[in-house]
Order: C-alpha cells, then sequence, then structure tokens
C-alpha cells in the first residue's frame, strides 16, 4: 500500500488557508462576477471553495498550484450557481464599470468615459463566452499554463484566444 502524504495539523492547515483566502479571495470573487454570478452567491462561493481547499490539504491531497486548483473549483462552482438559478447569460461587466465612475469628472469626460465603456462593452459582450473567461482570469493574474488548467484547454487555444480577443479590443479602440 502506497504510503500517504502527512497530514498537517489543523491549526498550520488553518493558517495557510487563511493566507490564501488573503491573498486569493477578491480575485476569485471578481472571477466570478465577469461568470455572472451574483456578489452574494459569488462571495458564498468563494468561502466553499476555500473550505473545499481545507478538506482537500487536511486529507493529505496534492498541494501542487493550489492558486489554479481554486480557480478551478471557483469555476466549476460558478457555472454550477448560474445554471441551477436559471440566470441570464448577460454579464453585468458595464455595470461594474459603471460603478467606478468617477464623480470628479466634467460632462464632456464623462460622456467621452460612458462612450468608451459602451464600446468596450459592446466587444466585451460580442466575444465568445470561452474568450471572455479566458480575458477575465488572465486579467486576474493567471498564466497561460493555468488558465489552460482552469478551463480544461490547451495551452495553444487559450494563447489563441487571448490574442484573438484582444485584437478586436485593439480595433475597436483604432476607429
Amino acid at each position: 500500500m502506497p504510503a500517504m502524504a502527512p497530514i498537517a495539523q489543523p491549526a498550520a492547515l488553518e493558517d495557510e488557508v487563511v493566507t490564501l483566502f488573503d491573498e486569493l479571495q477578491g480575485r476569485l470573487l471578481r472571477y466570478l462576477l465577469s461568470l455572472g454570478v451574483p456578489a452574494p452567491d459569488g462571495e458564498e462561493i468563494v468561502q466553499e471553495a476555500f473550505l473545499a481547499l481545507f478538506l482537500h490539504l487536511r486529507r493529505g491531497k496534492p498541494r501542487h498550484n493550489l492558486r489554479a486548483w481554486l480557480f478551478q473549483v471557483v469555476h466549476n462552482l460558478g457555472l454550477k450557481s448560474r445554471y441551477r438559478m436559471r440566470r441570464s447569460e448577460e454579464l453585468s461587466w458595464q455595470g461594474t464599470l459603471r460603478g467606478i465612475a468617477d464623480g470628479a469628472l466634467n460632462p464632456e469626460d464623462q460622456f467621452f468615459r460612458n462612450e468608451r465603456i459602451r464600446l468596450f462593452s459592446g466587444v466585451w459582450n460580442a466575444l465568445a463566452e470561452r474568450d471572455r473567461r479566458c480575458l477575465s482570469l488572465r486579467a486576474e493574474g493567471l498564466s497561460y499554463r493555468e488558465i489552460a488548467q482552469v478551463l480544461e484547454m490547451s495551452l495553444g487555444a487559450v494563447s489563441l484566444s487571448v490574442a484573438r480577443s484582444l485584437a478586436r479590443f485593439a480595433r475597436a479602440e483604432q476607429r
């Protein structure tokens, strides 16, 4: 019978999980928001993912690339949540950007900012969902290899998706 990895003490595991939570919870939540998961549901999913991580580590399971592991768990739970609730595929990206509005802008600058948001929202909404997911994960700092792991795609497909999507944004901005 193969030897199991030694099981760490719960207090040490708790410290490790809390450290990862502090580092990644905001990124994980933003990724869920980009999937169209409402913020309150996203917060619950993030907590559920970290509980799963604690149990995973407590059982002595592999520790290889826990960041990608967490994004994959959050990704899967987010999709299940979205489908279970039968929510619209409409993303709240435009509303999120508008929520960051700078009240100090004058009316002309606000107009041009809103036009740019409208333009980029149109490009974003025209992207295939897989392309939006690749860009969202890349924006959260994941490597192409980690994105490929989370979305179960080839490395080449991730690279092509990101390059194609960024080119669409660049063409839209040049108009």
